[in-house]
């Protein structure tokens, strides 16, 4: 079909530019140069392209749009400015002001037809790759008998990205794993106009960015608005049948490279680093107008006739699209009514009937790593919850993430010998790329039907920190199943040992990290996160541990007082003369200190504590009776740094810790080595004692 474009659609793309430069002139700061020289681009897509509701931002069967380079926050503001998805001039007046509508980035639950926060370089493209990679799990779970395409579940994601997104490495780890998941329902406009914060990108990138693409397996096109002649035409029809061929291809995901000038045409600062992030100055913002045909006085121009025109046209694609989703969902949901309950369940954040109940437990006595614990959990939960799915960078074996019986989620000629392939599986894949992993795991939850997981090697959770603290930032339910949590991964030495990441990640704010101490804790810690709808990493061990006893006459507490954060889980008669504490492996450590302890006359209270963020979630009450402030006698054991238990061990207490890196050498021995022993906690006890006195 023929692009249908008027003199009111220039219109609109040219008061668009001024808006965003207006707006980053009214707020002192800001990055006007893409908003002002790719308006006519995000205006082709949300006036043409993109399936959406200005009056229901939440429906389902909309499209996505992410726009990676989210310091152009303005290109999209604008754009929900004119389709009236609750926003007003007056929203625009405030940018980058507190308390405003529009931040400086995008976020997230803050703004209205915002689905992702992005800013940091590149995370937003992974992102769209993970909305890209649900859409398909989804059309798996609810309609798998339908083919790609014709499904009420069937949605494109559409990214605006830039140079700075394509340099980061994490644009690229999760552009590879789109060309291998074949995802056609992903189209990329790049941005390319060479220009960056230091000016030109020839100091710093000057690869075939489409012969990478194509390389990955990915559909390339390329449109130019620079012409052979030099003159500058912004050829929006190009850009509409690029879109269209790239929508045609659903074996690949599709990138089309649009060369601009950024910032244009603003006089003297277009085509420069100083249009990049900076306000215009008086003078080029005049300018700009100018050569706009504008007002070159006037800030905030527009004109009633194009809002109602661009808000008119909005609705009526809306109505339209609405109209025919709903006569195909109708039809999915008289035919399908359990995939109707399932729906439903799922959007209400509900879990299934007997979910409680399906929690394994393992025998007392038994020896039994977490990481082991954590895959049987999986798997004892999974049948009924069709919603849960993950994996791993390329250690499932390691991590135990697999879902048994299932296929992978790979299109079937990526099959291996040791996994099926199948385009609506559900063991994930996630190759060496853990930055990848976190961003396309943010772009999987917060396309909200499903549950997500992914593991990897404790040690390296640090090349994914970035996505892991956005997940924090958005209040995403990920879980991270992160492996070889200590000094007991061994052998590997001090390179694979993680020592300080657990403190480092207990500092991101709104992250749980939930560190069992045995196999049942584990099984309840799962129970636990799968309550929430909130970030958590379940911190695991590869060495055995011994199954703790559990409730009767053992004198050990439940395991669900893992759901509480920290729990008394042996006490001594009356009032404790010291209180032991720890996580994961540790805490029978703590247990036999307290035995020892208990020997020399001293009342020891075990407490674990497996997730310290989840115990300052209780009240007053609860804490004071796990902590009881007048036992200032305290010892905390963990095979990390010392520095996140401060507060619990209060000024009297003593922590059994490991202040510096690893070594190479079998966990037992370097328990003993560094002094993470029961003994060492008894003699920490009674520092803390004398100390008391």
């Amino acid at each position: 079909m023929t692009l249908i474009w008027d003199e009111r659609d220039d219109r609109a793309v040219t008061l668009a530019k001024a808006l965003a430069a207006d707006a980053v002139e009214n707020a002192g700061s800001g990055h006007p140069g893409t908003p002002i020289s790719l308006a006519a681009a995000a205006y082709l897509i949300y006036q043409r392209h993109l399936r959406f509701d200005p009056a229901d931002p939440e429906w389902i069967g909309r499209d996505r749009f992410v726009l990676s380079a989210g310091h152009a926050s303005l290109l999209q503001y604008t754009q929900l400015y004119y389709a009236g998805l609750d926003m007003e001039l007056e929203d625009l007046k405030g940018f980058r002001h507190f308390g405003s509508k529009t931040p400086g980035h995008p976020e997230l639950g803050h703004t209205k037809g915002i689905e992702v926060t992005t800013g940091p370089l590149g995370s937003g493209f992974a992102a769209a790759v993970g909305m890209a990679m649900a859409a398909r799990r989804e059309h798996g779970m609810f309609d798998p008998e339908t083919p790609l395409g014709n499904s009420p579940f069937d949605h494109n994601v559409y990214v605006i990205a830039g140079d700075g997104c394509m340099q980061e490495g994490v644009a690229s780890e999760a552009a590879s794993l789109a060309g291998t998941q074949e995802l056609g329902n992903l189209v990329v406009i790049y941005d390319d106009n060479r220009i960056s914060i230091e000016d030109d990108t020839s100091i710093s990138f000057n690869e075939d960015v489409l012969e990478r693409f194509r390389s990955y397996g990915w559909h390339t096109q390329h449109v130019s608005w620079i012409q052979a002649n030099g003159e500058y035409r912004e050829d929006v029809e190009g850009l509409d049948t690029a879109i269209k061929n790239a929508l045609a291809v659903t074996d690949q995901p599709s990138i089309i490279s649009l060369s601009t000038i950024i910032g244009w045409p603003t006089p003297g600062k277009q085509n420069t680093g100083g249009i990049h992030g900076a306000k215009l100055g008086t003078e080029a913002l005049g300018g700009l107008k100018g050569a706009l045909g504008l007002d070159t006085d006037a800030m905030f121009q527009m004109d009633d006739d194009i809002i109602n025109f661009t808000r008119a046209n909005a609705e009526a694609r809306a109505r339209e699209a609405q109209e025919q989703w709903g006569k195909s969902f109708r039809k999915w949901a008289e035919e399908n009514p359990q995939g109707v309950a399932l729906l439903e369940r799922i959007r209400a954040k509900e879990l299934p009937a007997g979910f409680d109940e399906a929690f394994p437990t393992f025998e007392i006595g038994s020896q039994v790593a977490t990481r082991s614990a954590s895959g049987a959990t999986i798997n004892a939960i999974a049948g009924i919850m069709p919603e849960l799915w993950g994996g791993s960078a390329d250690l499932a074996g390691s991590n135990n993430t697999l879902i048994s019986g299932e296929d992978s989620f790979i299109p079937e000629n990526r099959s291996s010998k040791a996994f099926t392939g199948n385009l609506f599986g559900r063991n994930l894949h996630f190759g060496v790329r853990e930055h990848a992993m976190g961003a396309v795991m943010n772009g999987i939850a917060v396309d909200g039907l499903t549950r997500v997981y992914g593991g990897t090697f404790f040690v390296f959770a640090d090349y994914m920190r970035g996505a892991v603290r956005l997940a924090a930032l958005m209040d995403l339910p990920v879980t991270y199943v992160w492996t070889h949590d200590s000094i007991g991964v061994g052998e590997d030495g001090p390179t694979h040992q993680p020592v300080e990441h657990l403190a480092a990640y207990r500092a991101i704010p709104n992250l749980a990290m939930v560190r069992p101490a045995d196999a049942n804790e584990t099984a309840q810690a799962w129970r636990g996160i799968l309550h929430r709808q909130s970030p958590a990493g379940l911190l695991l061990s590869r060495q055995n541990l011994p199954v703790l006893p559990r409730g009767g006459d053992s004198g050990f507490a439940e395991a669900d007082g893992v759901l509480r954060g920290a729990y008394v889980l042996v006490d001594t008669e009356g009032t404790p003369d010291v209180i032991l504490m720890g996580s994961g492996s540790e805490v029978y450590l703590a247990v036999e200190a307290a035995e020892a302890l208990a020997a020399d006359g001293v009342g020891a209270r075990v407490v674990s504590v497996p997730c310290m963020e989840w115990f300052a979630e209780q009240d007053e009450q609860y804490r004071e009776s796990v902590f009881p402030a007048a036992v200032e006698a305290r010892v905390s054991v963990e095979a990390g740094l010392a520095m996140p238990w401060a507060t619990l061990v209060g000024p009297k207490g003593r922590s059994v810790s490991i202040e510096s890196f690893g070594a190479p050498g079998a966990a037992g021995t370097l328990f003993e080595h560094f002094g993470i022993t029961a003994s060492a906690v008894v003699s920490a006890a009674h520092e803390s004692l004398a100390a008391t006195k």
